[in-house]
């Protein structure tokens, strides 16, 4: 009898404590896994959310039920090209300068660097996907894809980003890393040893297995750390080594961004697949598309390097599917490997476990159960909001206090 009176009461409390919570998020132009995290954030609570930029027509339909509220673009960065430099300077500048007029509890930052709204806003809860990865962990490999007379520039921009960065990070009251391999860049760059780990949940009902129509399947935004060039030279390899025996094909499917250069990406990409043969892209995939391409698979590859979170590999393993990722980032923290998927090093330890899984159906599918099992018990939704919702409050609190 006391257990249902205090079960009530916490329920009848929850409903009674609605937090006012205000997300913020770089753009909403792609429908990638932190778009799907933050999606479901904000029809959880409800929250308005302030944005760079946002286009309906590209990212996730579901927005355009939420009220989206885009940061005015200063009219010079409309005179300049569309890329990179323009919206670093929008986003960054427009979240650094943003004052929050209304009332909130908290204020939920999302991809970098809209956590800068810190700066003139207090009670902020930093959901980090990942750090901006330009300027610290990917800031070397940038830097060799740049022009010689493009370099002082970047050295010059990427350090005073750095400063802002460092300066506004240590005041956030809150932080999630979406994995343990983004808390360890928190602590490397930011010095920040309090960030928690949650990873993103997944809606795991949605998806099933509905046999194996013989194909690898990646499913990700087209970018180079993504890797979809060396999951179509795993592939290349994996047709080696299956010469003579049943054929098989790679499906890429994911948002395409118009910035040029993940748009030149994506075109190399697709000049690299059309010399190997036997692979179909689909760029800017529906939810309907995206989930039966999961149902019908002969199993997940995900050649990401250094992933910072991973949703691909977790919808995969929703899905039934043995998971084939690089042994490295997040894949590591959500894969067991030889029991929910495997981890390899390389393109050649992908073809080859490529072709295992061809070659041992039943193995795979053993593999593929044990991964719906393994999501279902600790990637749903329901845990990710029971330490989300204690995460905010605790935040929330410091207005009351």
């Amino acid at each position: 009898m006391y257990f249902n009176i205090f079960i009530a009461s916490v329920i009848s409390y929850r409903k009674v404590f609605r937090l006012k919570l205000i997300i913020t998020q770089s753009n909403l132009t792609l429908m990638g896994g932190a778009e799907r995290v933050l999606l479901k954030i904000a029809q959880h609570y409800n929250a308005p959310i302030y944005t760079g930029e946002y286009n309906k027509n590209t990212t996730f339909p579901e927005f355009e039920e939420l009220d989206v509220n885009v940061i005015k673009m200063n009219p010079i960065y409309r005179m300049l090209p569309y890329g990179r430099a323009v919206q670093g300077l929008h986003y960054g500048l427009g979240f650094y300068g943003l004052k929050i007029t209304e009332d909130y509890d908290v204020i939920n930052a999302h991809i970098a660097p809209s956590h800068w709204i810190r700066r003139n806003n207090e009670r902020v809860l930093w959901y980090c996907h990942t750090p901006l990865r330009e300027v610290w962990d990917l800031y070397d490999y940038r830097m060799k894809l740049k022009k010689f007379y493009q370099k002082p520039i970047h050295i010059a921009g990427a350090s005073a980003i750095r400063k802002i960065d460092k300066s506004i990070v240590k005041n956030i009251e809150y932080i999630f890393a979406n994995s343990t391999t983004i808390r360890r860049r928190l602590v490397q760059y930011f010095g920040r040893t309090d960030a928690k780990v949650l990873g993103g949940g997944i809606d795991y009902k949605q998806f099933s297995n509905q046999g194996d129509d013989h194909y690898f399947y990646y499913p990700a935004r087209f970018s180079p750390n993504k890797g979809q060039h060396l999951a179509v030279e795993a592939f290349a390899k994996f047709k080696k080594l299956n010469k003579g025996k049943r054929s098989y094909k790679l499906v890429l499917a994911g948002a395409v961004s118009k910035d040029k250069f993940l748009s030149d990406y994506f075109e190399k990409v697709g000049r690299q697949a059309q010399k190997v043969g036997d692979i179909m892209i689909i760029p800017n995939a529906n939810d309907e598309q995206w989930i039966d391409l999961y149902s019908r698979c002969t199993a997940i590859v995900h050649p990401a390097e250094n992933e910072d979170y991973g949703i691909a590999p977790l919808e995969g393993m929703a899905s039934g599917k043995a998971v084939i990722a690089f042994n490295e980032g997040g894949p590591t923290e959500t894969i067991v490997d030889n029991e929910t998927g495997y981890l390899v090093d390389g393109t050649t330890e992908m073809a080859k476990k490529m072709l295992f899984v061809a070659e041992h159906p039943s193995i795979a599918n053993k593999v593929g159960k044990a991964g719906m099992k393994r999501v279902k018990e600790h990637y749903s939704w329901e845990r990710f909001f029971e330490r989300y919702d204690h995460a905010l409050k605790e935040v929330a609190d410091r207005k009351r206090g």
